[in-house]
């Protein structure tokens, strides 16, 4: 019963992703854990496959329409690439504890709802073609913060989305529209590169990981079409205080003993020892 709440939770992710173009994969995390009953360890690489998945397939209309900046993609890119894939090779140590990563998600999830909440319609000069820079030489800064998002990918699972779009604009000096492309073609290389870092160090049900990515996948369709009758600008405060009180939740839930009520099918060494080197990707 839990698996098939978290299906359904599942399709209102890819919703709410269709309908505001982002913010939506930070759910995936909790539903995996706090639902489906996931060691945090095991739903952050899931999540990963998820979030990039998604990502991927919301970058095909940009892309068609040449909205990618290709040079501070791959600076900048490159740079979450190399932060993601650290990332995910820190949260397999054994100081980073469950309770540490989904304080961190949760922390991660109060900055996504403030920004949402705090976000108003961009400025006619950052969607046109020319952006001010807000200092000299800014684009030395994008590798910098590159690798903070793509820690912050590799550790908690969350594509980071509110943070690169704009860094693209502000340092970058890149259109509005060419930064939701290249940031979404972002989120899915640093996304694969996070999950490279786990793998050969936890046990992934790819089973579920699969059917979650297919419905979140159907449910961003479903949200892309419903958009052009709904502006998301309606949605996107009452979504971020949304996240708020989920961000409240999980830092709750983390002061409360955890059971695990999904136990993947897999053989039973592996089950007995599911972060350990010899359990395969």
């Amino acid at each position: 019963m839990a698996v098939l709440v978290g299906y359904a939770l599942a399709i209102l992710i890819g919703l709410s992703l269709g309908l505001l173009g982002g913010g939506g994969s930070v759910l995936a995390l909790p539903v995996l854990v706090y639902v489906v009953g996931i060691a945090p360890k095991v739903a952050v690489p899931m999540t990963l496959v998820v979030v990039g998945a998604v990502s991927l397939l919301g970058a095909i209309p940009h892309i068609r329409r040449g909205n990618v900046a290709g040079r501070a993609g791959v600076v900048f890119g490159g740079a979450t690439m190399v932060g993601a894939y650290g990332g995910a090779r820190l949260a397999t140590l054994p100081f980073i504890t469950d309770t540490v990563q989904m304080t961190l998600f949760a922390v991660a999830m109060l900055v996504a709802a403030g920004l949402m909440i705090r976000r108003r319609p961009p400025a006619p000069e950052l969607t046109g073609p020319y952006v001010p820079p807000v200092c000299p030489y800014c684009w030395l800064w994008l590798p910098t913060e590159g690798l903070l998002v793509g820690m912050l990918t590799g550790l908690v699972g969350v594509g980071g989305g509110f943070a690169i779009v704009p860094a693209l604009v502000l340092l970058a000096n890149i259109p509005m529209k060419q930064a939701i492309g290249t940031s979404l073609l972002i989120i899915a290389a640093n996304s694969l590169a996070g999950l490279a870092g786990y793998l050969g160090h936890v046990h992934l049900d790819w089973h579920l990981t699969v059917n979650f990515t297919l419905l979140a996948g159907i449910g961003t369709v479903a949200g892309a079409y419903l958009a052009q009758f709904i502006h998301p600008a309606h949605l996107q405060k009452g979504f971020g205080y949304f996240l708020l009180a989920i961000a409240a939740l999980v830092l709750w839930q983390n002061q409360q003993p955890r059971k695990q009520s999904y136990v993947p099918l897999v053989a039973p060494a592996a089950r007995a020892n599911p972060f350990g080197p010899s359990a395969g990707g």
